[in-house]
């Protein structure tokens, strides 16, 4: 069963938040407000935080900026994951992955099932990696983002958390792109 060592230092992940909305303002951007609450809570590094329109190209450029900057160990979208016509942001992560981490829209599936029943399947939730950057695209609303974050990424993007973690082997992600 998952837990936290206690006897480990906590190490803070240096994560960017990017809002995909055609009509948010960082006012009354909630979904990017509960990240950026939560990730200050949990004493980890809040990098960079913009509001980008639902424009594929836009999205992806911003995620290749950021994957590009080593002060940014992380990235979470909120926002664009539905099935409407402007719905890109699943498209545009993918644009720019590497590697696709299969499991977490899974894994978000059934926590939100637990939440909001079979409502949950009109999510794309996904997420992979890129230049050794973890790359996150959550729904856009405050709820989603509030359960991903309390009931994986919290624990993922915790060093101390056991049996494993997405920030141990952070080192390793583009080991791919390193001269031998």
């Amino acid at each position: 069963m998952s837990r936290i060592d206690e006897a480990l230092d906590f190490v803070p992940v240096r994560i960017a938040v990017l809002t995909v909305s055609d009509t948010r303002q960082l006012e009354d951007d909630k979904s990017g407000q509960t990240l950026v609450d939560r990730i200050a809570a949990d004493g980890h590094i809040l990098a960079d935080r913009k509001i980008i329109a639902d424009e594929r190209a836009q999205i992806a450029d911003q995620l290749r900026a950021w994957c590009a900057d080593d002060g940014i160990d992380a990235v979470i979208s909120t926002g664009g994951t539905g099935l409407t016509g402007r719905d890109v942001t699943v498209e545009a992560h993918r644009d720019v992955y590497e590697k696709e981490i299969d499991a977490f829209g899974t894994v978000f599936t059934i926590v939100s099932m637990q939440k909001i029943g079979t409502s949950a399947v009109q999510s794309r939730a996904t997420a992979g990696v890129a230049k050794g950057t973890y790359l996150f695209a959550l729904p856009g609303s405050p709820g989603a983002c509030k359960d991903a974050w309390d009931e994986i990424l919290c624990k993922q993007l915790d060093y101390r958390h056991r049996p494993c973690n997405f920030v141990e082997i952070m080192p390793r992600l583009d080991e791919h792109l390193r001269r031998k």
